[in-house]
């Protein structure tokens, strides 16, 4: 079975669920690791205090014994702890008594550059929260946990995947994104960046160019633009490949197949080559202002100012997280596309037979 995975849930509602399908049986996870890569994702300079709010945690509902994952469905769980304060306005059910807490008023203000607009046009909402709750980048915290399962199953196979910021607002050192992220909170505006994801110890022959869907490159790129506010995507050198003749563009090959350079960041024809892969994701700074950009009251048709709601200055590091849940889940699927089998013991053994089919062409690992 390939690697699947549905989420559910809103921004503040009772909490994110994910599940994951095809994992194979004898996976050991562990739950501080996981909870790890969920501090990190709340982590950075221009967090907001909605991060202190919440400490995430995992929870696991099937799928996992004794910390060994059982072949089955998994399912997973990160609570919304901050859902108290909105009981009343994201109550599953058509709620009792009078309006309370949070949420307990409709919004028509709908947010330039968020969801909001388009999405109450879609799907026909009245109340702006019914789409911006769901659009909302709060739900990365469970893909994130998701990501944990997969860099679980990578390190089995020798890989690992680290993502880091490597702009913000335009500054490409850490002091400067710092004076950048300082100087955008003191005009109380947003700003975006780019990060960078490497995979290490990728074997050839991940992906395949036999259809498009199959491509390693296009399943990662379609991986990261599915996170909220990227929108952009580059694999190894990228766009720069477009102004470079070819003689300056493609990887020369020596003995051992080894690469002298790693420009197409270890990606050919949608087939990982062996070279640590190497990709960026440019983000958009955020939409949600606390100095509002205009906009239109859906409920008059007048002109107003937009949402206010509790927003990062930036959130490039955190998103420096969950691409790298994004790529390694990719990674994860594409490897037992490759490999097969239902347990974890068959996946390695199959592993060890085709890098020994290989190994006499492909250096040693």
């Amino acid at each position: 079975m390939a690697l699947g995975l549905v989420t559910a849930g809103e921004s503040h509602g009772p909490a994110l669920v994910a599940i994951l399908t095809g994992v194979p049986a004898g996976l050991r996870l562990d739950r501080e690791a996981i909870d790890a890569d969920l501090r990190r994702r709340q982590q950075g300079y221009g967090r907001s205090p909605r991060q202190k709010l919440e400490a995430d945690q995992v929870e696991v509902l099937a799928g996992l014994r004794h910390g060994r994952t059982l072949g089955t469905p998994l399912a997973l769980v990160v609570r919304n702890r901050d859902h108290a304060n909105w009981a009343w306005g994201m109550s599953p059910w058509p709620p009792e008594g009078e309006p309370s807490g949070k949420g307990s008023r409709p919004v028509t203000l709908p947010r330039p550059g968020h969801a909001d607009l388009a999405g109450v046009l879609k799907y026909g909402h009245e109340d702006v929260r019914n789409a911006l709750e769901r659009a909302s980048a709060r739900h990365t915290a469970v893909h994130v946990a998701a990501g944990a399962v997969a860099r679980a199953l990578l390190r089995e196979l020798g890989i690992e995947v680290v993502g880091r910021p490597v702009e913000i607002g335009g500054e490409t050192t850490d002091s400067g994104m710092r004076e950048a992220t300082d100087a955008a909170r003191q005009d109380r505006d947003t700003l975006g960046g780019i990060v960078e994801v490497v995979a290490v110890g990728v074997p050839p022959g991940f992906g395949s160019y036999s259809e498009k869907r199959e491509r390693l490159d296009a399943r990662i790129a379609f991986a990261l633009m599915g996170i909220q506010a990227v929108k952009g995507v580059e694999v190894g050198d990228g766009f720069a490949l477009a102004r470079r003749r070819g003689t300056e563009a493609h990887d020369e090959i020596d003995p051992g197949l080894t690469r002298r350079t790693n420009r197409a960041g270890g990606i050919e024809a949608g087939i990982s080559n062996g070279e640590p892969i190497i990709v960026r994701a440019a983000m958009k700074p955020l939409p949600t202002l606390m100095r509002p950009l205009d906009s239109v009251d859906l409920a008059t048709g007048d002109s107003a100012q937009a949402l206010v709601e509790r927003s990062d200055v930036q959130a490039v590091e955190a998103l420096a997280v969950v691409a790298e849940a994004a790529v390694a889940f990719e990674l994860a699927g594409a490897a037992l596309d490759k490999l097969g089998g239902d347990a974890m013991v068959d996946v390695l053994e199959a592993l060890a037979a085709y890098l020994a089919r290989i190994g006499d062409r492909w250096r040693s690992r």
